[in-house]
């Protein structure tokens, strides 16, 4: 698929990830449209991208605001690139240490996010996308965020590796599902990455958490994902994968 020209719309892309991938992405030449929540920096983010790119508040949960976002985005021109960086996390045991059970209200909440709002995301995407004009063999790539959570959950992960597992299994799915609308899917599982999300965390646990990478020795970079993301748009062989990002990590139990 190629970039320059072509209208992209990332999720989540007021930070972390997200706001790397669409910096790169409109460096390339692509029309990029931010979707975040009302709340973000979306806005401000989507100025810096210069001409062609904007941003529309909107929950990837709701499929009228969904909708209403898309369509914005392919004023630009057709939809053709999907990357859906929006999600959360959250802290769930089954039991915790009173022995009372775990919360569902936070377990319900994580799933709804990171599963339906995948799922609602990447049909609403897909479809604007496969009325498209085919383009030397394709319509569209759609890039989804799962984490190595979903492959080795922690003590504590169990609604965040609960969802993000999901997301591995809707990727060969939709792969296949979407193959004669000639739009691809692949999912790309970072391992330990410096977002805002470990941005919470003291020094001496980001180190920590640096040394336990084999090689790098160190915390994954936005850009190291907006980078694979780059790579996956253009390579058209890339389809129906989940690739790990994480230095070889493989995680402990806690």
């Amino acid at each position: 698929m190629e970039l320059a020209g072509s209208s992209a719309v990332v999720t989540g892309g007021a930070s972390g990830l997200g706001q790397a991938t669409a910096g790169r992405l409109a460096d390339a030449g692509a029309q990029v449209t931010i979707i975040d929540l009302a709340s973000s920096s979306g806005a401000e983010v989507a100025k810096g991208l210069g001409g062609g790119c904007g941003f529309v508040a909107a929950d990837v949960t709701d499929p009228e605001e969904v909708s209403a976002a898309l369509d914005t985005a392919t004023s630009n021109g057709p939809l053709r690139i999907l990357v859906h960086c929006a999600g959360r996390g959250g802290p769930v045991r089954l039991v915790d240490r009173s022995g009372s059970p775990g919360s569902l209200e936070i377990f319900e909440a994580i799933l709804r996010t990171n599963v339906v709002g995948t799922f609602n995301v990447l049909r609403l995407a897909a479809s604007q996308m496969a009325v498209s004009p085919v383009i030397e063999g394709e319509r569209g790539v759609c890039v989804l965020t799962a984490s190595i959570a979903a492959f080795e959950g922690q003590i504590g992960q169990i609604g965040y590796a609960s969802s993000k597992a999901a997301v591995v299994g809707m990727t060969l799915v939709a792969a296949r599902d979407l193959a004669n609308k000639q739009i691809r899917v692949c999912t790309i599982a970072p391992g330990v990455f410096d977002t805002p999300m470990l941005g919470r965390l003291s020094d001496e646990a980001r180190a920590k958490l640096a040394e336990s990478v084999p090689n790098p020795k160190r915390l994954g970079g936005a850009g190291d994902y907006a980078a694979l993301a780059e790579h996956i748009i253009r390579n058209q062989m890339l389809n129906g994968e989940t690739i790990r990002l994480d230095g070889a990590l493989r995680m402990a139990p806690r």
